[in-house]
């Protein structure tokens, strides 16, 4: 993909509104990851409670996600008309309310629909706040900025996972994973943050007195959206960025979901060693991100999505070498443990994605469009936990052979990045 157009129009903001505006976006998207990450926590939970079976209890995670697709088209629209600042703060009330009201959901029907409400906000988040960020940062630190706001998942990942086992441990069986759900109503204090305290985008706000004054042209100030952005030249960048992204959240989700159930039973490692790799890994993704973040700062956006995209090829390579390697007492003896360890590093890709969208698209869809692309992306990555355990089946029953399955979406990736 080539950077097409920059940002223009930011203007001056105090190091008070910048600061104000990175951690609403880091509070934002850990929020928003946070939401969908506790589901996994309360699946049990909820279908004891709502006596429902674990084929509609593992749906409500692909509808919110499902949802999340829509919410992103509809906040960024709303972002490209109305403002960063506005769509930001919409979006997290219908995020926080879909949250809350989840929590008294009384059968699978009404916390589906629920939950899917909740994932319309959650669609729009990222997008409207990782917009508005690359409009006011410094140019030349913008990747650094943009991996501190994608790496605040590792928060996300911690949080849902020490609530979600406090939640149904020390409650009953029928208020444990409600009051787990309570907590997604956390957005509506970092709603009233960004109304006192966050900047609208400057950028935006000039390009909004252009389009009332008539200095913009017609056709732009008046088409809907999310038709520019596959109109002229942008046809062909939606269509690459589209497959990037999509390919990005296939892979992540084709290996994400199952590695420590392969590592756990079908390679003998202990449920404590698992989960020492997990919290090993998640060390070695943060600072990942923010490696990689410096990187696509010095050496442009391209290398911040090329090196860890590499290293997703070297996991593959890993996954397939060694998927019958069991583990023999030792951690760093351990081959799944290196090909963990690549994995995540490759998924630090992630932090310049905000960042490099943004540089691409001009001020008139840029909202719209790195939401769309962002989310349509995500909704590609939700059928990955379905795809795998088919493939898995077709060779043979083993889980390693169906993990594969991502490795034409990661040649897939590493080709757009190169475009």
């Amino acid at each position: 993909m080539n950077e097409e157009s920059s940002l223009s129009g930011s203007g001056a903001y105090t190091t008070r509104e910048r600061a104000a505006i990175i951690v609403s976006c880091m509070l934002g998207f850990a929020l928003d990851l946070y939401d969908v990450l506790i589901m996994p926590f309360l699946m049990s939970s909820i279908q004891a409670s709502l006596d429902i079976s674990l084929a509609h209890v593992a749906s409500i995670t692909s509808l919110t996600l499902a949802g999340s697709v829509i919410g992103g088209a509809l906040f960024g629209w709303l972002g490209d008309r109305i403002g960063r600042k506005q769509a930001l703060q919409l979006t997290l009330g219908v995020f926080a309310a879909g949250s809350i009201a989840s929590a008294f959901a009384w059968n699978y029907p009404s916390l589906a629909i629920l939950r899917f409400i909740t994932g319309v906000g959650l669609g729009g988040e990222w997008g409207a706040g990782m917009v508005l960020f690359n409009e006011a940062w410094n140019k030349d630190r913008r990747g650094l900025g943009s991996a501190f706001i994608q790496g605040s998942a590792v928060l996300a990942s911690a949080g849902a996972s020490i609530v979600g086992v406090w939640a149904t441990t020390s409650f009953s069986l029928e208020w444990g994973w409600r009051i787990a759900l309570l907590t997604g109503g956390a957005p509506l204090v970092l709603m009233i943050f960004i109304r006192f305290f966050m900047p609208e985008s400057k950028a935006w706000l000039q390009f909004d007195r252009a389009r009332k004054s008539g200095l913009v042209e017609r056709t732009v100030s008046t088409t809907n959206t999310l038709v520019l952005m596959f109109r002229g030249k942008l046809l062909r960048i939606s269509v690459m960025c589209l497959a990037w992204m999509m390919a990005y959240m296939f892979s992540y989700y084709g290996v994400v979901v199952f590695m420590p159930t392969l590592m756990q039973k079908s390679l003998a490692a202990p449920p404590e060693v698992v989960r020492n790799i997990s919290v090993i890994a998640s060390i070695v993704g943060g600072c990942s991100y923010i490696s990689m973040g410096a990187l696509n700062d010095a050496f442009g956006r391209r290398f911040g999505a090329l090196v860890p995209g590499v290293s997703w090829a070297v996991m593959a390579g890993c996954l397939y070498l060694f998927a019958h390697d069991k583990y023999a007492g030792s951690l760093l003896g351990f081959p799944m443990f290196w090909t963990y360890i690549a994995f995540v590093i490759g998924n630090s890709a992630l932090g310049v994605v905000g960042t490099w969208l943004s540089e691409i698209y001009p001020i008139e869809v840029r909202s719209t469009a790195v939401s769309v692309v962002y989310m349509a992306g995500r909704g590609v990555g939700s059928l990955a936990p379905v795809v795998v355990p088919l493939a898995a089946a077709a060779f043979g029953g083993e889980l390693a052979t169906g993990m594969l399955v991502v490795a034409p979406a990661i040649v897939l990736f590493l080709v757009m990045t190169l475009s």
